[in-house]
């Protein structure tokens, strides 16, 4: 293929994640503001239509009243404030909705043209239907919502953040392909320790954001708002009180807290430990990544303890929600340098 259709693929793919990105902040300030259940109906054609009469939104606040976030929570909102939580998810699923055709398009104009290699084709058509499954999901996961308690299922939350982050992920492996063809030839020696710690810091880092799911999903982050103690104790009480065992972690507050901070302290031990590694090599793309990483990753700290002790401010929490996602995408493309670099039993 040729170079330019690469780069001009993989500008479009770029263009693409910065829409992932923005929504899964957008569906952050969403959750935070309760407006994720303020649309009871799930429309994928009409549904990009709003009420436009003060009949239409009538019926809409009707819908809603007959609904157990109404009854439970917002018994005393009022038209105008149910017109602004509307909006707020109204604006979540019009950019779903937009990235699909942002992706589809230019996708189908490249498949026409011949612009796409066989492989490269496969992968695109991979991401849309994922794409496709991510909107099922979310749907899946607001009706979780609509039925006996006005909370979306932690599990079904995490499932559709962990989704937007595979999908993320595999757009910048595609992206990271397109824009260095030649990596795999580039005769950079690296030991085999630093390339499988490289692998160790990714998988923590996926395994902390999907805690972050589960923190989120049981709104952990309103409750032990100190640090680094959790009130008055460095191990909180009722950690393993549900049964069986293993739904503490996803499930039980103090418990989905505890291991979001053991496993921010576990972070922090491997990036710096990686950092020190990569001091000690000669290729200067390890040294680059692994300095944005710690960097990164302290600004990530920093905003978490923030969120927690200020209570859970909506500019800290999204922030903190977009710095996961930063501090992912850098140690993805961190891995696959090391991927494509010689291998050295150094």
């Amino acid at each position: 293929m040729d170079s330019s259709h690469n780069k001009t693929i993989a500008v479009w793919l770029l263009i693409c994640c910065f829409l992932v990105f923005s929504i899964v902040l957008l569906g952050g300030v969403t959750r935070l503001t309760q407006s994720g259940l303020s649309m009871v109906e799930w429309d994928p054609i009409m549904g990009v239509i709003p009420p436009l009469s003060e009949t239409e939104w009538q019926n809409t606040f009707s819908k809603y009243q007959s609904y157990p976030e109404y009854k439970l929570i917002h018994k005393e909102i009022t038209l105008p404030e149910f017109k602004r939580i509307f909006y707020m998810e109204y604006a979540h699923r019009i950019l779903g909705r937009t990235i699909g055709i942002v992706f589809l398009l230019p996708f189908l104009w490249f498949a026409v043209t011949r612009k796409l290699t066989g492989r490269l084709a496969v992968n695109l058509l991979v991401l849309f239907l994922l794409g496709g499954l991510q909107g099922l999901l979310g749907w899946y996961m607001v009706q979780s919502g609509l039925v006996d308690h006005p909370q979306v299922s932690p599990y079904r939350l995490t499932a559709h953040l962990m989704l937007a982050l595979l999908i993320l992920g595999y757009m910048l492996w595609i992206v990271f392909d397109l824009l260095s063809p030649g990596t795999r030839s580039v005769k950079n020696e690296t030991p085999t320790a630093v390339r499988a710690f490289g692998w160790v810091v990714l998988f923590v880092v996926v395994v902390m954001i999907m805690t972050g799911g589960f923190f989120a999903g049981t709104k952990a982050g309103y409750a032990f708002n100190t640090w680094p103690k959790m009130y008055d104790r460095w191990v909180p009480e009722g950690l393993w009180i549900l049964q069986p065992v293993w739904r503490n972690f996803f499930e039980n507050i103090p418990t989905v807290q505890f291991v979001h901070r053991c496993l921010a302290m576990l972070l922090a031990i491997l990036v710096i430990g990686f950092w020190l590694a990569s001091r000690r090599s000669q290729i200067g793309f390890l040294r680059v990544s692994s300095n944005i990483l710690l960097i990164l990753l302290a600004i990530q700290i920093g905003l978490g303890i923030s969120t927690l002790v200020f209570f859970m401010p909506i500019p800290l929490a999204v922030a903190h929600q977009g710095g996961a996602l930063l501090v992912f995408s850098v140690t993805l493309f961190t891995v696959y340098l090391l991927r494509h670099s010689t291998q050295s039993n150094v």
